[in-house]
Parts: structure tokens; C-alpha cells; sequence
């Protein structure tokens, strides 16, 4: 449905109501032919054997119907129509029904409800087997037709049970030529149409993935290097744009995937601050790159990027990392649901994919707090207009005093499902302050969405990622520091290969310890990116809270990063 549904609500109720009306028509007209065959019973107008007419009727009419089920996909996916998705499974429950209708009439009427005759009468005449099996293997389609035993199931296994329509399909069609003894006409015609259906999903199927997109490969593994602010943008009162080039204007030295991540080390009153931040545009600009950043409450590096950086100013950059990256070769279609700046990686991704004008279904759901708050919305409103296949949803939790009439709230199961159809199936990224993302995550696993479908990036994991490093020590003894306030009785924290130990603080680093004891372990990013700081543990066990920069060897091996890692009790480890 055409149309940013960051739009009034009237408009976006509008579309919901539409929705039920849909859905509304179609159980209203499933019933209609049910209503005319009762009505001809009733005035005796079924012809001369009025029994076989309701028999061959609701067979047909239950060929019709799952035949207009499996018609759904297919034109979804050629028309984009995507509110088919919605009737469809009353189209199925309506198959079902007239299939139960067509035995009942049968075993009621023709075999006046006689077991041992039935199945007398199936074993004489096989195509009554070929006919009840395929009305059997509906039977767990239409028990778990309900959104609660999708969310049971799982997205997965609900999947391939309803696989089982394709074979309820096939039998029911060999079952009607079985049947037919001179005019075959009507069921080639409907094996005709059933092949076409059925060879669409094939050809789907074996379809070879498409290659990946230039744009979307990362090139070198890490660069480091200077980048120049080459242009601010204030995007709303609390968030600003940057975008960083390289100094002599060439092309930047990296390669990055959408949703990725860069470091930056700032000087700062005398120190350096490390901090991360995601790469909000495309990696298709080969150019310069951006970073858009919220002023914190007492942030010390967004306070210095918003009050002192100017244009022309030069970073310390060490980029891309992340693994918050969409393969839009493996999928056809995305889920992305932001809060606040959470958007930039998202945003990233959304870039990506309109540069590239990728064809899938792209469902952009963003929360703010007020119209002001709205980071990219003009871009938004753009994308939106020019990408049919983009539906876009913007909801806000602040209102008051704004002439905003679009929708409001924190962003719903009910929002969710009255927006993406078949929601279980499709890939979801999430990205927001941690406030938002454990309830969103719990929500989409209640619907139905595995959890091995949600690739979720706290933004304020962001914040564990800084670090401040002293260009000059007061009094040049580090150690002597730590030893002064140390608590005697906190566990012991040994470095092996210079055979000491200090007192181990579990709200520092091992590598902060370690540089408080006068130790100089190598390290860059501070960030558990890189892996400079790699260290073998040999005893205990410690936690991390970043370690993207570890591979399952390294895991096996017993081997830290020493920036990330953190622990509560006795721990030896190879320094």
C-alpha cells in the first residue's frame, strides 16, 4: 500500500480498517457459494441426483480454494500487493471447510453415515483413498492456522508443517480425474494451473542466490589513519551529522559494510578518548563516510564532538568493525526497528539497500520522542517516496504542544503485525537505547520470531566501548596509585611472565590493572575490536563484555582481550 505510513493517523487507521475489511470480504464471499447451494437444496433445484450435485460441488469448490491460497504468494510477490498476505489463511480454513463439507455429504447422504459401507465403498473405488488422504493432511494446517500456534511452533516448523498444502493440493486434483469418467476437461485444467503454482515455488526455490553486491564486501580487514571533518549537519537540537573524508580529498582507504562501526580517538582536556561510532551512510559513498551523534548528558566525548570539532578539523580513525551487517543476497526482505539514534546503523543498511535498489520488502519502524526528535526525516520522507517498497512507520512518545496527528506510542506486537506480513519469516534488526531492546526482543519472540532471526545492537553498548587514556601522569607511579587505594582483601590478579601480582579490581580491565602495575601490554582500540590485546588465560575465568575481535580458536585457546575483560576472582594470565 502506497504511501509514509508516518502519516496521519486517520490515514494509517484507515489502511488498518482496510486491512479487516479484506479479510471481512473474503470470509463474507468464501461463504456465498455455500449459501446458493443451500439455497437451490431448499427449493429443490439441484437436478436429478441432487447428492452427487453437492458432492461434485463442494469437491470443486474445495479445489478453488486452495488453489486461490497458493495463488497468493505469487501474485504478492509480482504486484507487491503485500496486504494479500492478510486473507489468506481464511482462504485455506474455507478449502478445509468445503473439503469436509464434499466427505461429509458423502458419508451422510450417499452412505447414510454407514462406516463398514464406506469403507467398502473406498477400497472398491481408490480414488475415495487418494481424495480422504488429501483431506487428512489438511486437518494440521487448519488446527494450526492461529497466530498462537505460530508463536509455539516456531516460525520454522509452522513453515514446513503448511508445506503439506502442495501434496493436499496434488491428491485433491488426482482425486477429481479419478473420478471424472469421460469429461477430464476440469481437472487438466486444474493440475494445469496447479503445476504453474507449483513450479513458481520451485523456480523460487532453486534459484541460486545472487551475488553480493561490490559495495556490500569489506575490503581490508583494518586501516587506521587520519580522516577531515569535511562538513557538519545538525540533524535535530541534540543530534549532529559528521561527515569524515580523507585529508588530500581522494577515496577513503576502507571498505565497510552497512551497520559497521568505526573508532575515534580524541584528544580531550590532555587525554585521549576512545570511542566507537557507526557508520550511518552507505557504503556504496567510497568518498567520506558519516557518523551522526547524540549529545549525551554529561558525555564527554558527543559534548567535545558538539561543542568543539569544527570543519577541517582531522580524527584518528580506526575502521570498519561490526558484525550488525544484513546479507541482502540471502533474503528477500528486512525488518529494521529503531530507537532514537539507534537509527544510524539502520540507517546505514536503508542507504545501502536504496542505493542499490534492491527489490525486497524493507519494514522501517523508528520511535523518538517528539516531532523535533526525528533524526533523518526528510531523507525518510524522500526514501519513502521514491521506493514503493519501503513501508515506513514512525511513532513518537511525546506529543504534547506539537501539531503532530501521526502515531503514537512505543512501538506494539499489534503495530507489528498489522504492518509486516509474515512477520515470523523475515530477518529482524533492532537498535536502540537498552530500555528498548529486551522488552522489543521478548516481544518478537512471543510472536513467533526466532530468536536466531533478530540481530539486535544496544546503543548504549557504545558507551562501554570508551576509554580514556592519560597522555601524562600527575606523578609518573601508576602502581603506586593502585597500591594506595587498594583493598586488601579483593582476589589477586597474576601476571605470569613478569611473576607478579596486584590486587584485582572487578570494575577495572585486566588491562587498566595491568597498566596501573607499571605493565605495558600491547593494545589499539581499547574497544575488543582489533585484537592487539590478546592474552591467553591460564587460570580462572574472567567475563567480556565486547569480543568481536575473538574467533572460535581463540575461544578454544582460552584466549582475552584484555581491555574487555573483567573478573571477580583469582585469575593467572600470560603477561
Amino acid at each position: 500500500m502506497p504511501g509514509w505510513t508516518c502519516a496521519p493517523i486517520s490515514d494509517r487507521a484507515r489502511r488498518v480498517k482496510d486491512v479487516r475489511f479484506a479479510k471481512f470480504l473474503v470470509f463474507v464471499n468464501g461463504g456465498v457459494p455455500l449459501a446458493l447451494l443451500a439455497w437451490d437444496a431448499a427449493r429443490h433445484q439441484l437436478g436429478a441426483n441432487p447428492v452427487n450435485f453437492a458432492i461434485r460441488t463442494t469437491g470443486m469448490l474445495t479445489l478453488v480454494f486452495l488453489s486461490l491460497t497458493l495463488l497468493v504468494t505469487p501474485v504478492r510477490k509480482l504486484t507487491g500487493w503485500n496486504w494479500l498476505i492478510f486473507p489468506r489463511r481464511t482462504l485455506g480454513l474455507y478449502a478445509f471447510f468445503y473439503g469436509c463439507s464434499h466427505f461429509l455429504i458423502f458419508f451422510g447422504l450417499d452412505q447414510s453415515l454407514s462406516v463398514s459401507r464406506t469403507l467398502a465403498e473406498m477400497v472398491k473405488r481408490k480414488y475415495l483413498v487418494v481424495g480422504s488422504t488429501g483431506l487428512l493432511l489438511m486437518v494440521p494446517l487448519a488446527l494450526t492456522s492461529t497466530n498462537a500456534m505460530v508463536r509455539r511452533l516456531g516460525a520454522a516448523r509452522w513453515q514446513a508443517l503448511h508445506r503439506l498444502v502442495y501434496a493436499s493440493a496434488i491428491l485433491g486434483v488426482i482425486h477429481y480425474y479419478m473420478q471424472v469418467k469421460a469429461d477430464t476437461r476440469q481437472p487438466i485444467g486444474f493440475a494445469i494451473a496447479l503445476s504453474v503454482l507449483l513450479g513458481y515455488r520451485l523456480a523460487v526455490y532453486r534459484r541460486p542466490p545472487r551475488p553480493a553486491p561490490a559495495a556490500a564486501v569489506p575490503g581490508p580487514k583494518r586501516w587506521s589513519g587520519p580522516l577531515r571533518v569535511a562538513r557538519i549537519v545538525q540533524e535535530t537540537p541534540g543530534v549532529r551529522t559528521f561527515r569524515l573524508a580523507p585529508p588530500d580529498g581522494g577515496r577513503l582507504a576502507f571498505e565497510h559494510r552497512a551497520g559497521q562501526y568505526l573508532i575515534l580517538t580524541l584528544p580531550i582536556d590532555g587525554r585521549k578518548v576512545v570511542r566507537t561510532y557507526t557508520i550511518a551512510s552507505s557504503p556504496a559513498q567510497r568518498a567520506w563516510c558519516e557518523i551522526t551523534v547524540k549529545r549525551e548528558d554529561h558525555g564527554l566525548a558527543s559534548g567535545h564532538l558538539h561543542d568543539s570539532v569544527r570543519e577541517g578539523d582531522l580524527f584518528d580513525v580506526a575502521a570498519p568493525a561490526g558484525r550488525f551487517t544484513f546479507d541482502a543476497a540471502q533474503a528477500g526482505s528486512i525488518v529494521l526497528i529503531a530507537g532514537g539514534v539507534g537509527i544510524t546503523p539502520l540507517m546505514s543498511i536503508l542507504r545501502s539497500l536504496t542505493d542499490r535498489r534492491w527489490t525486497g520488502d524493507i519494514y522501517f519502524f523508528f520511535c523518538a520522542r517528539t516531532p523535533a526528535d526525528i533524526i533523518f526525516r526528510r531523507e525518510l520522507e524522500e526514501l519513502q517516496r521514491r521506493f514503493p517498497n519501503l513501508h515506513l512507520v514512525v511513532t513518537l512518545t511525546r506529543t504534547e504542544g506539537s501539531d503532530w496527528t501521526g502515531r503514537t506510542g512505543r512501538i506494539t506486537g499489534e503495530l507489528l503485525q498489522q504492518t509486516v506480513p509474515n512477520l515470523v519469516a523475515r530477518p529482524v534488526f533492532l537498535c536502540g537505547p537498552a530500555s528498548m531492546m529486551e522488552p522489543t526482543i521478548q516481544l518478537l519472540q512471543e510472536l513467533g520470531v526466532p530468536r536466531g532471526q533478530i540481530k539486535s545492537e544496544a546503543f548504549a553498548a557504545a558507551k562501554r566501548a570508551e576509554a580514556i587514556l592519560a597522555l601524562a601522569s600527575p606523578d609518573g607511579t601508576p602502581a603506586a596509585a593502585l597500591a594506595a587505594g587498594a583493598d586488601p582483601g579483593l582476589p589477586i590478579l597474576t601476571f605470569a611472565r613478569t611473576a607478579k601480582s596486584v590486587p584485582l579490581d572487578p570494575k577495572k580491565t585486566l588491562l587498566e590493572i595491568a597498566e596501573a602495575a607499571g605493565l605495558h601490554p600491547d593494545f589499539s582500540c581499547r574497544s575488543g575490536i582489533c585484537g592487539t590485546c590478546k592474552t591467553r588465560l591460564l587460570s580462572g575465568s574472567v567475563t567480556m563484555d565486547v569480543e568481536d575481535a575473538l574467533d572460535a580458536t581463540d575461544r578454544a585457546n582460552r584466549v582475552v582481550l584484555l581491555c574487555q575483560a573483567h573478573a571477580t576472582a583469582p585469575v593467572t594470565i600470560e603477561v
